[in-house]
């Protein structure tokens, strides 16, 4: 086991005595679009401390977006820059502390299935679930924190791209399609790894199909204190 992939105690502590407790107001709802401005590609960057997040396909444009949350100022911030063909929507909760208490924070995240995306996810607490197989994904890229995330890219690879997953305290599920080309590495920390429908090669992992897969994803996942897992069905 490499040291360069175990997370320090220490800062996984820090993080979770960030998650604190704040007292309640009314529900507010709030609704955003986003267009892509035209733009051949985009790179996302999802930024939660503490809630519960939701994100699939389903937008006509580049995204569609439905928060309700009951803290004012966690609002949450969107914004979309274009710099010639290339797209950069950032999605970020503003307050710097974060509460699992008597608060609600959800987001519902719909993104178009036909501009390629590039997805970064920073999760601290809460639960995540992300259904993105649909979408044109041209890599994913998982921060986890104490919370929960369960990451679906099971559908048809369109191309070939990256997925990185780093584990912190809580648990992390990836499933992946069976019948797609399959690479997987993962690195354990103080937490397990357990992998799935993939036949191990030496120090990897592959699926039937990854040595003759037009397209291939390649996976790499680095364990913290909690569970990763890597399912493919």
């Amino acid at each position: 086991m490499s040291a360069r992939y175990l997370i320090p105690l220490p800062a996984l502590l820090l993080l979770a005595s960030c998650v604190t407790d704040r007292t309640a107001g009314p529900m507010q709802y709030d609704s955003q679009t986003v267009d892509a401005q035209g733009a051949a590609s985009v790179h996302v960057a999802l930024h939660m401390g503490a809630g519960d997040l939701r994100a699939t396909d389903g937008a006509t444009q580049l995204m569609r977006a439905d928060f309700a949350y009951n803290v004012p100022g966690w609002k949450p911030r969107v914004r979309y820059t274009k710099s010639g063909d290339r797209g950069t929507l950032i999605v970020e909760q503003p307050s710097g502390e974060h509460s699992m208490g008597n608060t609600r924070y959800t987001w519902d995240l719909q993104f178009n299935n036909k501009i390629p995306i590039e997805m970064e996810v920073h999760f601290g607490a809460g639960k995540a679930r992300l259904d993105l197989g649909s979408l044109d994904l041209r890599g994913v890229e998982v921060h986890m924190g104490v919370g929960e995330a369960d990451l679906d890219l099971r559908g048809q690879l369109r191309h070939s791209y990256n997925v990185t997953v780093n584990g912190g305290i809580g648990q992390a599920t990836l499933h992946v399609p069976s019948d797609a080309g399959i690479w997987a590495e993962a690195h354990g920390g103080i937490g397990s790894i357990q992998v799935r429908g993939l036949r191990q090669v030496g120090d990897h992992y592959e699926s039937e199909s990854y040595a003759t897969a037009a397209n291939r994803m390649h996976i790499e996942a680095h364990g913290g204190i909690g569970e990763i897992r890597i399912i493919a069905d």
